[in-house]
């Protein structure tokens, strides 16, 4: 059945559909794409923004927290008159009034190994832009069971650091615990609550998340695999770091260790 665009969506699109490497084909590629963004904060914000303003069809949201002052410096989603309202209601009213075409799925609950694999298993890229080591490990290991890319990003202060892990491709892709084996003990790593944030750094880096996971359902560019890009927002500078495939990764690695999910003590937050 051949795909047929409204008068509405030839203009809201256009744009794209202008767009060589886009074009028709590609935009309806975007609207039949389901993306998952881990969180609603900072970094998933403008991701989600931007993914709804591309047109994906089907976007999932997994967050368990609230809207509170402290979040609206940074977390473009949300409004004053939000706070106290769970993140994904708030998230979903912005993006569905942004554009009707998407369908948002809420996911009002903690991601944990009962339910993760569950809530991955659908979707076609997932974006991480979680507060706390254990659930950045547990959302690696269940994309990387699954098969399926995942787009992480993190912010500290005034940087920013993104990659990408195609796992359609366990053969040739680093994994997570190439670079980091395991989560580091509670307290080694501050929070944003006691090193601060600034809030832009933010939309930066969940913007070039979105950029990532368009690039990867387009098929188009080069996605970061096997790249650590890292910015800094005093300097104004992006650096781009090699990642390689570590032979001896527990997950990945010619020997693994972890077979199954690692469900990890929630006491080491960060607060992105």
């Amino acid at each position: 059945m051949s795909f047929q665009f409204t008068e509405e969506q030839i203009k809201r699109y256009s744009r794209h559909i202008i767009l060589p490497e886009v074009g028709g084909k590609g935009q309806q590629k975007l609207l039949q794409s389901k993306v998952l963004v881990v969180g609603a904060g900072g970094l998933g914000s403008p991701a989600l923004y931007y993914l709804a303003a591309a047109g994906v069809g089907t976007i999932g949201i997994v967050d368990f927290d609230v809207v509170d002052f402290s979040n609206l410096q940074r977390q473009i989603l949300h409004n004053t008159e939000r706070v106290g309202k769970p993140k994904v209601e708030s998230a979903k009213m912005t993006l569905e009034a942004l554009n009707p075409d998407v369908n948002v799925i809420a996911y009002n609950e903690r991601i944990h190994k009962g339910n993760v694999m569950d809530i991955i298993k659908d979707y076609d890229v997932v974006l991480d832009g979680s507060d706390n080591f254990p659930t950045r490990f547990l959302v690696n290991d269940a994309c990387y069971f699954l098969g399926k890319p995942l787009v992480s990003a993190a912010i500290l202060r005034f940087e920013g650091q993104l990659t990408t892990f195609d796992y359609r491709d366990k053969e040739n892709s680093p994994c997570y615990r190439c670079l980091f084996p395991e989560p580091p003990p509670p307290g080694l790593v501050p929070s944003c609550q006691e090193a601060g944030l600034l809030g832009v750094v933010g939309g930066i880096m969940g913007t070039l998340q979105a950029n990532e996971a368009l690039k990867l359902i387009l098929e188009i560019g080069e996605p970061l695999v096997g790249k650590l890009l890292v910015f800094d927002a005093l300097t104004t500078e992006f650096n781009v770091v090699k990642l390689r495939k570590d032979k001896k990764c527990p997950l990945c690695g010619e020997n693994p260790t972890i077979k199954e999910l690692i469900e990890y003590d929630q006491a080491c937050d960060i607060h992105f």
